[in-house]
């Protein structure tokens, strides 16, 4: 994608200013970034997070330091059992599992078209995983991960304190989260880029996320619903009050 940085820069200000958890290396502010129109995403409101399941007593009480009281689990059922949020008193805790298949199986693009476009795609990119490449396309398309985004946004948008939300390594489902997001409150895609690459850095890896997974997740956007707005309403469901309490919320003036 022409114009998305191919390494992972920092992260925004505010993610470098925040308290690092020595428990949870991938935690940070999605605050800190600039928008189109000039404004900027308001810092202490949400975090994205790797696993909070080892978290020590003294990262447990930073979180509370931030004013959080609400974490959003985007995990699947097994992750959840075998290694459950260590949280303080006074965090709520909410399941959006983006593997749910309590509702059944369905999706917005045919499946086999996604998997194929994105098997294709990781091969001419040279994609260190394939999977990955098949992966943030059904993100996208399944009904299960839908719900999950949907519950997730309107959760950010009602609840009155901060919010962490995250998955396992904090880099997939929660940077697809993070993106989508961030390009709601109007983000431009090059910064959007950078806080996702900067799971990378925050990580130790270099190549845990990689540019071209999240290309398939918005085409897969454009493919499927036309454009990210029509996605953001037909594919999340979310009202056109939910994205103005979002934008009210989570964006200066």
């Amino acid at each position: 994608l022409a114009g998305v940085p191919a390494r992972a820069p920092a992260a925004s200000p505010l993610a470098a200013a925040a308290p690092r958890l020595a428990t949870a290396s991938n935690f940070r502010d999605l605050g800190g970034y600039a928008t189109a129109d000039g404004r900027h995403v308001r810092g202490g409101v949400v975090y994205r997070s790797n696993s909070l399941a080892n978290l020590s007593d003294a990262d447990q009480q930073t979180l509370l330091s931030l004013g959080i009281t609400l974490d959003v689990d985007l995990r699947n059922a097994k992750e959840r059992s075998d290694d459950p949020d260590r949280l303080p008193a006074g965090i709520a805790y909410k399941v959006a599992d983006v593997e749910d298949l309590t509702h059944g199986i369905s999706f917005a693009d045919p499946a086999l078209g996604s998997l194929l476009y994105g098997f294709l795609i990781g091969l001419v990119t040279g994609s260190s995983n394939i999977g990955q490449s098949i992966a943030y396309p059904f993100m996208v398309d399944f009904s299960g991960a839908s719900r999950a985004y949907h519950d997730l946004l309107t959760s950010i948008a009602a609840n009155p304190g901060a919010t962490v939300f995250h998955c396992t390594a904090g880099k997939d489902r929660t940077g697809w989260g993070a993106a989508v997001l961030l390009t709601l409150l109007g983000v431009p895609k090059a910064t959007v880029y950078q806080d996702y690459l900067a799971s990378n850095t925050y990580l130790g890896r270099p190549d845990a996320v990689e540019s071209s997974w999240l290309d398939e997740a918005f085409h897969e956007v454009d493919q499927a619903y036309g454009g990210f707005d029509n996605y953001v309403h037909k594919g999340l469901g979310l009202s056109d009050a939910t994205i103005a309490a979002l934008r009210a919320r989570l964006l200066t003036s």
